[in-house]
């Protein structure tokens, strides 16, 4: 099933992939998944002292990240009527943060965004990378999804315990 995608970048932030690609990575991220049923995904472009306030407000941490993912409902719920909609949820991205962390990692600025919305919206339909197993977990799931999309050929091989690594700091 496709996602029903809102994207907005109201501040006009340098942001590497247009709008359909966003779209296409959601697509796969659901159909890896299973998810048979229409899921709404907002994907919000922000700046570094935005995702710092929304990270501090969700999660308890004042400083910025990569991503932020906020889910609201999942496919799977009971309380959805057959053919209902999903409001699956939010995902929050800052591009300046990302474009660092892409130096930092040998990626490009594309493939980092690429990889950061796989794994926001894995978080959205409930996989996490709280321990070793799960991130492991997360991790192959990330591969097998990118390997089935078009790259810049820079990720090679995800190493999602980078971010849990780098939260713990």
């Amino acid at each position: 099933m496709a996602a029903s995608l809102d994207f907005s970048n109201d501040e006009e932030l340098e942001f590497p992939l247009p709008e359909d690609e966003v779209g296409a990575l959601l697509d796969a991220v659901l159909s890896h998944e299973g998810v048979e049923r229409e899921c709404y995904v907002s994907v919000s472009v922000v700046s570094d002292e935005d995702i710092a306030a929304t990270n501090g407000e969700w999660r308890g941490v004042d400083a910025p990240t990569d991503v932020v993912s906020l889910e609201c409902e999942r496919p799977d719920d009971p309380d959805l009527a057959p053919g209902e909609p999903c409001e699956l949820g939010d995902i929050v991205l800052a591009p300046a943060y990302i474009e660092a962390q892409s130096a930092r990692f040998g990626t490009t600025f594309a493939d980092e965004v690429r990889l950061l919305l796989v794994h926001g919206a894995l978080h959205l339909l409930g996989h996490d990378h709280l321990d070793d197993e799960s991130a492991e977990a997360m991790e192959a799931l990330e591969d097998d999804i990118l390997r089935g999309v078009a790259t810049d050929g820079t990720l090679g091989h995800v190493v999602i315990t980078r971010h849990r690594t780098e939260d713990e700091a």
